[in-house]
């Protein structure tokens, strides 16, 4: 089986646009499911709903991927699991190092959803000596000292970074000066890296705080509502109903009057 070094995904040279790649592990994740009750195929509606978006939207994302569907008929699943997951590059092995077994590392490292999805944590890497050798999930941690050595013998590609934030930028360095070209950032900063590295950052209390905002706002909306006055009467001589055939000032005045 190739590895994660020899092998890159096709997507950038054939010009899908970085949306829909954010968009296709949605739609993988959606037709796994399919697949796993035995369900032959799919309408872009059914899948579209399955995966958080629009039907026009989804159709035009395979369009990229040269997958029409047949009309009446819908989407073969099989067949679209193969395609997005070798477009996505999963029917390759990725080996991973994880550095940083703190809570969060090790949580990570115990994650079954790495292997299934094409991924293999190669390398637990941790810069306390108090953790070499101990077993995380199975896998014996690493000294950060042989951090060069492990991406060299391993030919890593994909470095996961799980460190405080305070020592993620010097990781960072080391696993680019050492050939990783791909880092998930879990630690709480912004890291710089040169051209040619993709970054993808993970923050759960930015993603907190955002659904914060959102309870808050939510919670304004209902205070408000409760407070609101309630629209007074208006004056009698204005009073009438359409049944009346009275006028008002401005002309007829509906039966009921508009909040």
């Amino acid at each position: 089986m190739a590895t994660g070094r020899t092998h890159r995904p096709a997507t950038r040279s054939r010009g899908i646009p970085e949306a829909t790649v954010a968009r296709l592990p949605l739609y993988l994740r959606a037709l796994t499911a399919l697949s796993e009750r035995s369900v032959p195929t799919v309408s872009s509606e059914e899948l579209a709903a399955a995966a958080g978006v629009n039907s026009a939207k989804l159709r035009k994302d395979f369009s990229y991927l040269g997958s029409y569907g047949t009309r009446g008929v819908g989407y073969d699943v099989e067949y679209l699991v193969y395609q997005i997951s070798r477009e996505l590059g999963l029917t390759q092995d990725w080996p991973v190092v994880i550095v940083g077994i703190g809570n969060l590392g090790a949580a990570l490292a115990g994650y079954g959803g790495f292997a299934s999805r094409g991924f293999r944590v190669a390398a637990l890497i941790d810069a306390d000596p108090a953790m070499t050798g101990k077993p995380v999930a199975g896998i014996p941690v690493q000294h950060s000292d042989d951090l060069e050595k492990i991406i060299a013998e391993d030919g890593v590609s994909i470095g996961v970074i799980a460190t405080p934030a305070g020592v993620a930028q010097a990781v960072c360095d080391r696993l680019v000066a050492a050939g990783v070209t791909s880092i998930l950032n879990f630690a709480p900063t912004v890291l710089s890296v040169p051209d040619g590295v993709d970054v993808r950052k993970v923050d759960l209390s930015i993603e907190l705080q955002i659904l914060a905002f959102h309870e808050q706002r939510k919670a304004g909306e209902e205070s408000a509502d409760e407070t609101a006055p309630q629209a007074a009467a208006p004056p009698a001589a204005t009073r009438t109903t359409a049944a009346s055939g009275r006028k008002g000032p401005d002309g007829d005045v509906p039966a009921v009057m508009p909040a």
